[in-house]
């Protein structure tokens, strides 16, 4: 293998590895599905039945047959992007122009065109056929229409200043770029989150104060236990578009809020919201967020500093054809000296080499997301037990975690290979056996048989992998 051609392999390695993958793991949840999707097991017993049980199904394998073409169509496109659209798009846009802002904002858009516009009868599928056949879209083409519009702006609103200061730091600060550029995205990224609940949210749904009356009194105390300030509770209106239910925090600093879908209000009672919020609440008490952004924040730095190893690389341009051989250019790049008059021409290459290093590598997510994922349902299981502990009530989240699976035809029983890669919360049995180890300070007779003592934790069953989470969740809980 020739070194020139080390990055296009890399490429194909990354390309066919994550198709692969995900090709397999799929069809081990389909799989899955078809042996064990209509059992029911003890946990959820009284709470679903076989219609439920095969409506469920239905609408995984739906959901599943239509990835199928789309993963392979968007595959395909994206090699062609790749191999062939790239390095036109970057000569016809410098020619035409003679300006790097201005090409590299063609740039990007030709290349992420092609999708764009594959994915439009997908989603169209997706929305208007699987969702509304099972009862969840709502939407209407005029508001299919002008989300996408209003989702288009938005996308130009972030990109285009974003892509613009990238461009005058590659071509002002040609060795230190990465550097600046890392922190400008760290302070927009908070931005951003500053203002997405009052500015970006409402674009698409409309967010009124929680209506006065006992469960905003509980919800309101419960926050008042676990010390979270927020700008209020908000109820959106999900409805409109869609049936599924979800809750959320949002926000930083004086912009923080509560949200509740108005779809979760009418399918839980008061008692299972307060145990959803609680949940939430864990997520804050423990400081998810605030180590999210420490991880999040070093790593932002780290991937830039290699982008600017590579991006001057000449092999990484001559593997896939994106540079003549030409003497002068190759000298630029290896000796990272630029002449006067040439920064504008060169920044349009180490552009081009960001985005090209960045689908490279792409394909190696998968490995990325089986860390984060880890970690992710680590975080969920010691919010879980927060809401168990303020509340001295596991039942009711377990029962709360039931509907919201149950309503949202999400699948009770997925393979754990497949969760491991896909699932960034634990899978509905797993948190049930865990909360099932809280024990509260004063039980309710009727729950009584409800919780397991550490002293019966021996007693579940090591072949459906739930003995090792369950003890973790005691060691968490003694911590």
């Amino acid at each position: 293998m020739e070194y020139s051609k080390f990055f296009l392999v890399l490429f194909f390695v990354g390309k066919g590895f994550s198709f692969i993958l995900n090709q397999l793991l799929e069809f081990v949840d389909y799989r899955h599905r078809i042996n064990h999707g209509m059992e029911i097991p003890p946990e959820i017993q009284g709470y679903v039945d076989k219609l439920k049980l095969e409506q469920t199904c239905a609408y995984e394998d739906s959901k599943y047959f239509l990835w199928i073409i789309r993963n392979v169509v968007e595959t395909i496109v994206s090699l062609i992007v790749v191999l062939y659209v790239y390095a036109y798009a970057q000569q016809f846009s410098w020619i035409w122009t003679l300006n790097a802002y201005l090409t590299n904002l063609l740039f990007a858009l030709f290349i992420s065109l092609p999708i764009a516009i594959i994915d439009i009868p997908f989603d169209l599928i997706q929305e208007f056929v699987i969702e509304k056949n099972y009862g969840f879209s709502k939407m209407t083409a005029k508001i299919w229409f002008f989300d996408q519009l209003k989702s288009l702006v938005l996308t130009l609103v972030i990109a285009v200043p974003l892509i613009c200061v990238a461009t005058a730091l590659l071509i002002h600060v040609p060795r230190g770029w990465w550097a600046l550029l890392a922190a400008v995205y760290v302070v927009f990224s908070v931005v951003v989150s500053y203002l997405y609940p009052m500015v970006i949210a409402p674009l698409f749904n409309k967010f009124t104060p929680l209506e006065s009356g006992d469960l905003k009194n509980r919800l309101e105390k419960l926050l008042r236990k676990s010390g979270f300030s927020s700008s209020g509770i908000y109820v959106m209106d999900a409805s409109k578009r869609s049936g599924h239910s979800n809750a959320y925090f949002t926000g930083l600093g004086k912009s923080k809020r509560i949200v509740l879908y108005d779809t979760l209000i009418k399918q839980l009672t008061p008692d299972e919201i307060e145990a959803v919020i609680g949940h939430e609440l864990g997520h804050y008490v423990n400081h998810h967020n605030i180590v999210h952004m420490a991880v999040t924040i070093p790593l932002v730095f780290i991937v830039l500093l290699i982008l600017n190893l590579l991006v001057w690389r000449t092999d990484l341009y001559q593997s896939f054809h994106l540079i003549p051989h030409d003497e002068y250019i190759m000298d630029v790049l290896e000796t990272h000296v630029i002449p006067e008059g040439y920064e504008h021409f060169f920044s349009t290459f180490r552009f081009m080499g960001i985005i090209l290093s960045f689908t490279i590598f792409e394909g190696f997510l998968p490995l990325v997301n089986l860390v984060r994922n880890l970690f992710s349902r680590r975080n969920e299981f010691q919010a879980d037990l927060y809401s168990a502990e303020i509340l001295n009530n596991a039942k009711t989240l377990c029962t709360a975690l039931i509907k919201m699976n149950k309503e949202n035809l999400s699948e009770f029983t997925p393979p754990r290979f497949y969760c491991i890669f896909n699932y960034s919360h634990p899978p509905l049995l797993e948190r049930i056996e865990a909360l099932k180890t809280f024990v509260p300070k004063e039980m309710p007779p009727e729950e009584k048989g409800f919780y397991i003592s550490e002293k019966d934790l021996e007693e579940i069953p090591k072949k459906r992998g739930l003995l090792e989470s369950a003890k973790q969740w005691l060691s968490l809980k003694k911590k």
